[in-house]
């Protein structure tokens, strides 16, 4: 499993980014794309007559929300970004006033990191681990593995001992879970089972086991220019944290875990029957691995020795722990589980 953060400095980069951060609901005639295309600015009306103006930066990833909410191709809008940026302030700023709408901005930093509906429900970092850490604190034996806060996730694993077996003779996982949140569109509030391989420190994501809460709320009645951090839970949000501490105290669960190690055990008696590499080649494919992450995952593969489905979802979750970045590590170990789970169908396409 990927290193992150201290808990500490995880502790702290929640504080400080609970303090920092800003929440806007803007129409789009209060907003413009300055003529870089690197600044956007929010125009706020004054009494005088004048508006005062705010530029913030832009994330790749706002780029890309605020390109798929105005209909631009992801293409052509990287092509004017990067040859004619002029022309893309142009087209943002021209479809602002051709198409009133109201939207959610996310700035953090003096970056606008998240453009969304204005129905977009906050379900910020902090308060998730406000809800959650207090309970992984009182689990017997349990102890948080691994956290971090990336531009675009929250992340906090768990590992709890209580539970273990082995899949194969004298290779014991244990019981886990993990938590996720975006405070920036990219997904649910989420609390899933992980399993924790004790051999190489693997982690494994089952993510049809898991539960999930999503980022959709009452539209909002007007145009609100800062969302301040006291209105950020109404009374259903406070009733979903009272529930999301109840899902991580019964996370860990016996029966679910049993069926979870049956199913690894399944894989773990399907043998690779086609040429290695060519499977490593087929299996990257079909799951979107890199060249790179391809060639990680059939050297863990051959130095394992574990011949089989089950081996094969290993050596994907042990590459994980060499990702350039944490992200992309969570979706290596999210992808082991899917790998060992497949359709037979699709490993008989893969196996040959």
């Amino acid at each position: 499993m990927k290193a992150g953060r201290t808990l500490h400095e995880f502790a702290v980069e929640l504080d400080r980014q609970a303090k920092v951060k800003r929440d806007f609901i803007v129409a789009s005639g209060s907003m413009q794309m300055e003529v870089s295309a690197e600044l956007f600015s929010l125009c706020k009306p004054l009494e005088s007559g004048m508006r005062e103006v705010t530029p913030f930066g832009m994330t790749d990833l706002f780029h890309r929300q605020l390109g798929a909410s105005l209909g631009i191709p992801a293409k052509y809008y990287d092509k004017m970004r990067s040859d004619y940026p002029e022309l893309l302030a142009s087209n943002v700023n021209g479809w602002f006033q051709h198409e009133p709408s109201r939207h959610t901005v996310r700035t953090l930093d003096a970056m606008a990191r998240a453009f969304l509906s204005d129905r977009y429900r906050r379900i910020d970092n902090y308060a998730v681990a406000n809800a959650v850490l207090p309970v992984i604190s009182e689990m017997p034996q349990a102890f948080v593995r691994s956290v971090e806060i990336t531009e675009n996730r929250l992340y906090i694993k768990v590992v709890n001992p209580r539970l273990q077996a082995e899949v194969t003779p004298g290779d014991v996982v244990q019981s886990g879970i993990v938590i996720q949140n975006s405070e920036v569109g990219l997904g649910a509030v989420s609390v899933m089972p992980l399993i924790y391989r004790l051999v190489c420190s693997n982690g494994m994501i089952v993510q049809d086991h898991g539960q999930r809460k999503y980022h959709v709320g009452r539209r909002a009645d007007e145009e609100s220019w800062e969302l301040f951090s006291d209105e950020t839970l109404q009374a259903d949000d406070h009733a979903f944290m009272l529930k999301l501490a109840d899902v991580t105290r019964t996370a860990v669960d016996e029966a679910r875990f049993a069926v979870v190690v049956d199913k690894l055990r399944e894989a773990a008696g399907v043998r690779i029957t086609g040429r290695v590499p060519d499977v490593v080649e087929l299996t990257a494919k079909r799951y979107g691995f890199s060249q790179e992450e391809e060639k990680g995952i059939l050297q863990c593969l051959i130095e394992d020795g574990n011949l089989s489905l089950y081996g094969l979802s290993n050596a994907v979750t042990r590459t994980s722990q060499d990702a350039a970045n944490y992200d992309r590590a969570t979706e290596l170990e999210a992808a082991g589980w899917n790998i060992a789970t497949m359709p037979h169908k699709d490993w008989w396409e893969i196996n040959g």
